[in-house]
């Protein structure tokens, strides 16, 4: 049986449409991912500060505090970024007719913002515990 015209065209959109839910999504899966490279870096140099016991000098721990501020600055525009995926994907769900999106709320959860770690507080930490300088 061969497709007529209309057959041939309503085809074509759809796999058109797949293809447009697919990119989107992907894109989002990879900011994504890339997110929670980052957020791994933070939580790594999270765990140096806990365990920090001041015999290091102490312009290490202002490093490491510096460092894991760059990291939360990156992973704040990462978020950012991915936000903006994630609304794209939305956008294009509800342009094709979709209006529930309850699973992309659950498959791609945004993490919230970082906040930035205060120096002054490792300082004071610092000079709190001479015991262990």
């Amino acid at each position: 049986m061969q497709k007529d015209g209309l057959e041939k065209t309503l085809e074509e959109i759809f796999r058109e449409r797949a293809d447009v839910l697919y990119r989107t999504g992907e894109s989002l899966s990879r900011a994504l991912k890339k997110l929670d490279a980052i957020a791994k870096v933070i939580d790594n140099n999270m765990e140096c500060i806990k365990t920090f016991h001041g015999e290091e000098k102490s312009g290490n721990i202002e490093k490491l505090y510096t460092e894991t501020n760059k990291a939360i600055s990156k992973h704040n525009r990462a978020r950012e970024y991915a936000r903006l995926r994630y609304h794209y994907l939305i956008i294009t769900r509800e342009a094709m007719g979709f209006r529930r999106h309850t699973w992309v709320e659950e498959t791609y959860r945004i993490p919230p913002k970082i906040k930035h770690l205060d120096m002054a507080y490792a300082q004071v930490q610092q000079t709190e515990n001479p015991d262990d300088q």
